[in-house]
């Protein structure tokens, strides 16, 4: 019986260990959100994105310019207009949005998380300091828990990033 009881409580254990070694994706939380900024297409037969409100209609280019690697932080920001959406930029990410802020000035961008078209804004000058605003088309109700999901997902790839290189 005590044999019988060792090998029982053995197996336990052994399929306690194991099952700890493999976590599932829940236990790692859920999936970074997919973030891009698009440019908008010069000729207007990019792809199309629809605003969810206003239905504003866009035609953008199909490669992003820039993507949630780029992205260190996002933060909600209350401005004279309302409350937006702010994102900083990794230092590459600066060079690269500098270089087409210049280039594109009157182009608008449009945001688009996990696909789905969430806001655009025109690009009016050169941006310098890799800090992009954008109003997104949610209820101001909604804003929180999208930058605290947009927040924590800008960690993970940063930090998925670094382990990488």
């Amino acid at each position: 019986m005590n044999r019988a009881r060792a090998i029982s409580l053995l197996s336990c254990a052994l399929v306690a260990t194991l099952g700890g070694c493999h976590s599932s994706p829940a236990a790692r939380g859920p999936a970074p959100s997919e973030v891009r900024f698009y440019l908008e297409a010069a000729s207007g037969d990019g792809t199309p994105v629809t605003l969810p409100k206003s239905g504003v209609h866009l035609a953008v280019n199909p490669k992003p310019v820039i993507t949630e690697g780029d992205i260190v932080n996002v933060e909600l920001v209350k401005v004279d207009l309302g409350l937006c959406l702010l994102f900083q930029l990794t230092p590459a990410g600066v060079r690269d949005f500098y270089r087409m802020s210049v280039t594109h000035q009157g182009r608008r961008i449009a945001l688009v998380v996990d696909g789905v078209a969430l806001g655009a804004r025109t690009i009016d000058g050169a941006v310098t300091n890799g800090v992009i605003f954008v109003f997104a088309e949610l209820a101001d109700e909604e804003l929180p828990a999208l930058v605290e999901k947009l927040k924590k997902s800008s960690i993970a790839m940063q930090r998925e990033i670094a382990r990488k290189g």
